[in-house]
């Protein structure tokens, strides 16, 4: 059991790297708010079953902090893309498209 929990530490922890990685590289906010959301959705969630596998009788805690992550993390992302679109900011792909016309 402890090394499927390690294999879920692991991907967790990619996915937490990818989703760094994905903040920094992605050009707009848009893009970046995304990259960050989903990656450190399921990273998070990955970890969570990992410990699960460490330690089963902490399962009240980790479904409490899934579901936190779950549905913090969404309802967080978008009202931080309502917040850039309401102060003028555009989607990169827009801000392009309409600077060659």
């Amino acid at each position: 059991m402890t090394v499927i929990g390690d294999i879920f530490l692991l991907v967790g922890a990619v996915f937490l790297c990818l989703a760094a990685l994905g903040m920094v590289r992605m050009p707009d906010v848009f893009n970046r708010i995304q990259t960050g959301t989903k990656g450190s959705t399921l990273g998070a969630l990955s970890v969570l079953i990992g410990v699960f596998f460490h330690h089963p009788d902490w399962w009240a805690k980790l479904v409490v902090l899934a579901v936190f992550v779950l549905v913090t993390s969404p309802v967080g992302s978008s009202i931080i893309a309502r917040a850039a679109l309401a102060t003028g900011l555009r989607p990169w792909h827009q801000a392009e498209d309409e600077e060659t016309v």
